[in-house]
């Protein structure tokens, strides 16, 4: 504790005592005792330790004591209370929010305690005494108030109370196993996540690695399993974090460690994110389940006992622990077998081992049937053993076993021919080794056996003269045809012989399996090989899905057949008997409803059955909050979801609310417009949805193609995705279009680049060749080459049309009419522009085209239009009297149609078409109201005088020319270098020269006026000393040579006499519209229906005496 505090201290428990001696109490004031400022106090006070509890005390009790302990200047009067219930302090940290007094200490002496009054020393101690406090006495309602002495309170006041954390964390767990280790370093926030490197906690929704047991966070594990599908690779596995290991399960849903319990509560009591219920995980190689609870980290091994076992040879039994039973492979007990072989005679020496003790393979001693071999052979090799007899054919290094004239055992046969003697001692046996008699066998050859000849037709009676006396009389044969089946079905046809018949060379037909073709072949010798031919069998199998595809089929007929009578009882749906070569035997394979299995049936027809298999795993949506518990059918969709999807869409843009979706099914595309730049990088493209992947600007790409020479015309694309990516070689796909040098025309080929252009092919291009007149021109090819670049092209001649312009044209000229004049004459009624106008012009110019078609065929008579409403009736109506036709409609609504005919008064289609005609009358309105305001702003302009710009020379002399006026006035009119002269006659018979600037900049039109002025008097004198002309006065013309104000004259060309007569005239000329240029549209015909206002001409007074007139004016 500090200085400060023990003074404070001091002071308390002086005040107390000086409190109880002075024998009077006032009560405190509520408000002023729970609150208090200090300057260098501990903080803030305890919250329920308030001064509304405490004691009331005296309001003068630091009067009535006396303070040593304290300065005068440092502890004036003030007014007691109890502990603060909120306090400040500025040098101190805070205090604990339930604790009555103040955590750090008491306060200084010197400065300020909690509350509304100074304190002393006493006072503050008296506080804490009062206060709540940790080691406060029980409170008993019914028992008396117990008080702690005042010297408890200081001296443990006295002890620096040292702050404990609060939160503290314990060091990372050493438990010997793998699981508890989880358990408390999640528990005590010491376990990271391997991914983000934050704590794991109790309330973290986790994921565990079932190979290496790490612990993640759940959100971690799912960004990081999006990650690595990201990658390129085909494989759907994913890898663990923790232990690398390649993992093919989706990390679906936060569980507890066993699985039994989907998002588990954190429940205190139980390990974290534990369920509380038996593991019951099934053991790799025991058969009993875990039966701990809930817990993270692998199962430990089996502590029980497991069942009893016998061992192979089932002599003897053992009874082991779980952990060392070998449940796969059972155990031996190392004796001998001793089970009996299969051969019933020995025993099996082998140890006890699993499985059968197999064939017997002693060697054993065996004689073979005939008695002639004896060899050591295997037991399991022997035959069955028959008993056989020795005459002799033992051979003598076994007699010593089998004595001569007594039987044997034979085991096996040897092969070899028996050759014993028949009873006659002539013959041999022929057969193979077989067992023996005792007594030799007949002889087959014996004169009582054979009977007949070889065929078995003839005695031999007939055919020897007397009987045979031996076996080795020869036997005759007879003269007739064998007979014998053989083995082919056929008859011998040779003659009786003896021995086997000769094989069959008879012919047949034979058929081949599917009956289609027959071919004749020799007899198949008994061997039958029926041939098959090419032809391949399409029928449909039972399952309606394969044909049989079988080459040369047997039940190819069978097939049709039944086709042909299904069709013929079609209505009476007869069940089809598909025939045994058609039945389908492949294995259906087509994957069920579920998705996963695949049908196991034999192929069939119509659907498959619904899959069999079950699901004991949960199925739940993709946030895991909607689970369907096991077991279920399989191919069970996961369960509607009515949370919201938790899916971050991977442009960072907020995610649109909707439900929580499968896999396969796409969230919404992101609604957010953003800046993206164009796939060809050309421009940036604003305003653009952020799903969009490849925005385009619509711009050619422009850049050079492999050639050199073309650019690519692609619009906006990406990179390697020019026009000619896919083109072989140095090319394009584009007209190579460089200028041929023999015609000046492109080149038509493909770009050859680059390889210069075969002018040796004659041009393809397109020219006109023309007549004389111009007037007639045909497209033709141009045909040049390198070697010939003028071909010789057909003339083409002119026609009748070309003589009937020809002959036009000579009498405009010598009409002096202007060729290049079009009249505004409009062929339309006014009520036809005004239909064609409110109508569709694309529909009404499409009913114009049908007009014109109709009048240039010479043999249609007869136009009949589709059914349309009236008012469009009414259009054709009046077109068709425009066009010199006769119209009429037909049929009742809503049927009514138009038809046209043609009659004597129609001659022509008109030249200019609506379309023209309504821009002329368009045009002619425009142009008047132009004129209009032009006439206006002439009125406007008239009252200020224009400047002269030309000179004018009056009564000029007969037969003038330009050029003598010109080389007269040559000399005068050089000194104006800054000015060009004009010399033109006017159709009044006077000659004017008018002057231009040079520039356009460099000389004023009063400027102009003064270098005439001066120029004016040598002019002059030189026309009137040469007789060009009488006189030379300064004028204003325009451009087109019309003068509009003379010398003398007022500004509006006013000056009574001849002047006057002369100024109007001038302003008649003036008023006249300029002819127009040759490009410009003509004239509209277009006469408005508004008349315009007429000035009213003011005529001047003429005097009646003119003579007198003259001579008053003089």
């Amino acid at each position: 504790m500090s200085d400060g505090g023990a003074t404070q201290t001091q002071t308390q428990t002086q005040n107390q005592v000086g409190s109880s001696a002075g024998g009077g109490s006032q009560p405190s004031r509520r408000g002023r005792s729970g609150r208090g400022r200090g300057d260098g106090g501990n903080g803030r006070g305890g919250r329920r330790g308030g001064g509304r509890n405490a004691n009331p005390q005296p309001r003068n009790q630091a009067q009535s004591a006396p303070a040593p302990e304290i300065s005068t200047d440092n502890a004036p009067e003030s007014e007691p209370s109890g502990s603060g219930r909120r306090g400040r302090g500025r040098g101190g940290n805070r205090g604990g929010r339930r604790g009555g007094a103040v955590r750090g200490g008491m306060v200084s002496g010197t400065q300020r305690t909690f509350g509304g009054s100074l304190t002393t020393a006493a006072d503050s101690t008296a506080s804490d005494a009062q206060g709540l406090s940790a080691d406060a006495p029980d409170f008993i309602p019914g028992q008396p108030v117990v008080h702690r002495g005042l010297t408890d309170i200081v001296s443990k006041q006295a002890a620096p109370k040292q702050r404990k954390p609060q939160y503290p964390l314990a060091p990372k767990s050493v438990a010997a196993d793998l699981p508890t280790r989880i358990h408390e370093d999640i528990s005590n926030g010491q376990y990271e996540c391997v991914i983000c490197s934050s704590e794991v906690l109790r309330p973290s929704r986790v994921w565990s690695c079932g190979l290496c047991w790490t612990v993640l966070h759940f959100s971690c594990v799912k960004k990081w399993f999006t990650s690595q599908l990201k990658k390129d690779d085909d494989t759907r596995s994913w890898r663990c974090p923790g232990c690398n290991s390649s993992l093919t399960e989706e990390p679906s849903a936060y569980h507890c460690w066993c699985g039994k319990d989907i998002n588990p509560r954190n429940v205190p009591g139980l390990p974290p994110h534990s369920c509380g219920q038996t593991c019951s995980k099934p053991r790799a190689t025991c058969p009993h389940p875990c039966p701990l609870e809930c817990h993270a980290g692998p199962c430990p091994p089996c502590t029980l006992m497991g069942p009893t076992q016998s061992c192979f040879c089932g002599k003897h039994e053992v009874t082991k622990r779980c952990t060392e039973t070998d449940y796969g492979n059972g155990w031996s007990c190392k004796e001998i077998c001793g089970d009996l072989l299969p051969c019933g005679e020995h025993f099996c020496a082998t140890p006890c081992h699993s499985g059968l003790c197999g064939s017997c393979e002693i060697p054993v001693q065996a004689r073979c049937y005939c008695g002639k071999e004896h060899k050591e052979i295997p037991c399991d090799r022997r035959d069955d053993i028959q008993m056989s007899f020795n005459f002799g054919q033992v051979s003598s290094s076994d007699s010593e076993d089998v004595s001569e004239d007594s039987w044997f055992d034979g085991s096996f046969d040897c092969g070899a021919t028996c050759g014993r003697k028949y009873d006659c001692g002539i013959h041999d046996c022929e057969k193979t080794c077989h067992s023996q008699d005792e007594v030799p066998a007949h002889c087959p050859s014996a004169p009582d056996v054979v009977l007949d000849c070889p065929c078995g037709k003839t005695p031999l009676e007939e055919l020897l003269d007397q009987p045979r006396q031996s076996c080795k009389d020869k036997i005759p044969h007879c003269k007739k045809t064998c007979d014998k089946t053989l083995l082919c079905g056929h008859q011998c046809m040779d003659t009786c012989h003896s021995g086997p018949c000769n094989p069959c060379f008879q012919k047949q037909d034979i058929s081949c399996r599917c009956t289609r073709t027959v071919s004749r072949s020799l007899c198949h010798q008994g061997e039958i090989a029926t041939p098959m031919c090419f032809k391949v069998c399409q029928a449909q199998l039972n399952c309606s899905r394969h044909k049989c595809g079988e080459r040369c089929c047997t039940g190819e007929k069978k097939a049709i057949e039944r086709q042909a009578a299904r069709r013929k009882h079609r209505q009476q749906q007869a069940p089809d008997e598909v025939e045994a070569e058609h039945i389908c035997l492949r294995v259906c394979g087509r994957t069920l409803k579920c998705g996963t299995h695949q049908c196991s049936q034999i192929c069939h027809a119509g659907p498959c059955p619904s899959c069999l298999e079950a699901v004991f795993e949960e199925i739940s949506c993709a946030c895991g909050r909607t689970v369907l518990q096991p077991p279920q059918p399989c191919g069970t969709r996961p369960p509607e979801c009515r949370f919201d999807c938790r899916r971050a869409p991977p442009c960072g843009h907020p995610t649109v609310k909707h439900n929580c979706h499968p896999d396969d099914v796409d969230c919404p595309k992101c609604p957010f417009l953003v800046e993206k730049a164009c796939i060809c990088g050309k421009q940036r493209m604003k305003n653009r949805p952020c799903w969009l992947e490849g925005a385009r600007c619509g711009l050619p790409c422009g850049k050079k193609l492999k050639c050199g020479t073309h650019t690519c015309r692609k619009e906006c694309h990406g990179p390697g995705e020019c026009e000619d990516a896919d083109i072989p070689g140095s090319h394009c796909a584009q007209s190579c279009g460089k200028t041929r040098k023999s015609c000046d025309h492109s080149c038509q080929d493909s770009c050859h680049a680059p390889y210069p252009c075969k002018e040796d092919r004659p041009c393809q291009s397109k020219t006109f060749i023309t007549c004389d007149c111009q007037h007639r021109k045909k497209e033709v090819k141009c045909m040049a080459t390198k070697t010939n670049p003028t071909p010789d092209r057909d003339v083409l001649k002119c026609d009748d049309e070309c003589l009937r312009l020809q002959r036009n044209q000579r009498l405009a000229v010598a009409l002096n009419v202007d060729p290049d004049h079009n009249d505004d004459h409009i062929p339309y009624s006014d009520t036809t522009l005004k239909l064609f106008r409110e109508l569709s012009h694309t529909w009404a110019q499409n009913q114009e085209r049908e007009f014109r078609v109709f009048a240039s065929e010479a043999s249609e008579k007869r136009l009949r239009f589709k059914p349309m409403p009236s008012f469009q009736r009414a259009f054709l109506h009046a077109l068709a009297e425009d066009f010199g036709f006769d119209s009429e409609s037909q049929d009742p609504e809503p049927h009514r149609h138009v038809s046209i005919f043609k009659t004597p008064r129609f001659v022509a289609a008109p030249k200019k078409t609506l379309a023209q005609c309504v821009k002329i009358r368009t045009d002619a309105v425009k142009t008047a109201a132009a004129a209009a305001a032009a006439s206006s702003a002439a009125a406007t302009a008239a009252s200020a005088p224009e400047p002269f710009n030309a000179l004018l020379l009056s009564a000029p002399r007969f037969g003038l020319t330009i050029d003598e006026v010109e080389s007269a006035l040559a000399n005068h009119l050089k000194a104006y270098n800054t000015l060009s002269f004009t010399t033109a006659f006017l159709p009044s018979e006077e000659i004017l020269i008018r002057a231009v600037p040079v520039t356009s900049w460099g000389t004023t039109p009063s400027a102009i006026e003064s270098s005439l002025a001066s120029l004016k008097p040598l002019v002059v004198q030189t026309v009137t000393k040469d007789g060009i002309a009488a006189a030379a006065t300064m004028v204003h013309a325009d451009t087109s040579l019309n003068v509009l104000r003379r010398e003398g004259t007022s500004a509006n060309g006013s000056s009574g006499g001849w002047n006057a007569v002369v100024g109007r005239a001038a302003a008649q000329r003036r008023m006249v519209a300029p002819k127009p240029a040759a490009d410009a549209r003509p004239a509209s015909g277009f006469v408005s229906f508004s008349k315009l206002a007429r000035k009213k001409v003011v005529e001047d007074s003429v005097a009646d005496d003119w003579e007198a007139a003259a001579d008053s004016d003089e």
